[in-house]
């Protein structure tokens, strides 16, 4: 069983910047396409990052191309996401999921990840 424990979530001001982690803490995902999404009140889960498994292959969501960085870290189970320029529309509730099936990573749906963590929340100040 593979479950996610997100953790970096925080305060932080406009043009900030921080660092979002995500471990497996039962099976290993080093088989598994793993993504960040984001949720804001209101609003649907919207994909961030993917990166598949080895870590070569990255796929990012043209709207924050730039802003952000997904790796991972097999040995460790965990993968993470670097987030800079933070704006105040950028304060919502960050999860990563793991997807068993890799193959439509680059297309961010949400359905393609079987496995998701509690969520880390982002906030960002004026």
């Amino acid at each position: 069983q593979v479950q996610l424990v997100e953790s970096g979530g925080g305060l932080v001001e406009a043009g900030g910047s921080l660092r979002l982690s995500c471990t497996s803490t039962g099976r290993s995902t080093d088989s598994y396409g793993m993504g960040w999404f984001r949720q804001a009140p209101g609003e649907e889960r919207d994909f961030i990052a993917a990166v598949k498994p080895g870590g070569k292959y990255k796929y990012y969501s043209g709207a924050y191309r730039g802003r952000v960085t997904i790796s991972r870290d097999d040995p460790k189970n965990s993968v993470f996401l670097e987030l800079s320029g933070l704006r105040p529309e950028d304060t919502a509730v960050y999860y990563c999921g793991a997807a068993e099936n890799s193959a439509n990573l680059a297309f961010g749906m949400v359905s393609d990840y079987g496995y998701w963590g509690q969520g880390t929340q982002v906030t960002v100040s004026s």
